[in-house]
This record gives structure tokens, sequence and C-alpha cells, in this order.
């Protein structure tokens, strides 16, 4: 684990994220405090596939594609 404060950690900021990336947990402190745990952005588990939701849509109200009356003035 790597801890830095905001001087030092905007001052390293591009190794800081390639560690986070590698897997390593960084954390950035204020006056000796940590605030921030900078880590990955986790990818989607799986790629999303059209009509996978097929039958699972329970209601749609009768009016759900009109528009509302206080906003015909925009159409």
């Amino acid at each position: 684990m790597t801890q830095l404060n905001i001087a030092e950690a905007k001052a390293h900021f591009s190794e800081l994220v390639q560690k986070a990336m590698l897997g390593e947990e960084v954390i950035i402190a204020k006056d000796n405090r940590p605030v921030v745990r900078i880590v990955p952005l986790s990818k989607g588990s799986k790629k999303r596939k059209p009509g996978s939701g097929t039958g699972q849509l329970k209601y749609i109200a009768d009016d759900f594609d009109s528009t509302p009356e206080d906003f015909k003035e925009y159409s």
C-alpha cells in the first residue's frame, strides 16, 4: 500500500495511477489522515446482449409514449 499527502500525490499522479492499475492500493491523505483511495475501474463482467431483458418488463402505462400536457408547447 502506498500513502502520500496531497502535495506529493499531485507531483507523482501518473505514477500513482499506474500503480493502482497494476493492483496496488494507493491512498491519498490530507494532514496525514487518509481521505481518498485510487482504484482502477472494473470492466464489465460480460458483453451486453441485445434482447437479454425480454420478458422482464412487467407493466407499461397506456400513455407511456404520449407527451405530458404541460410539455405540449415544446413539441
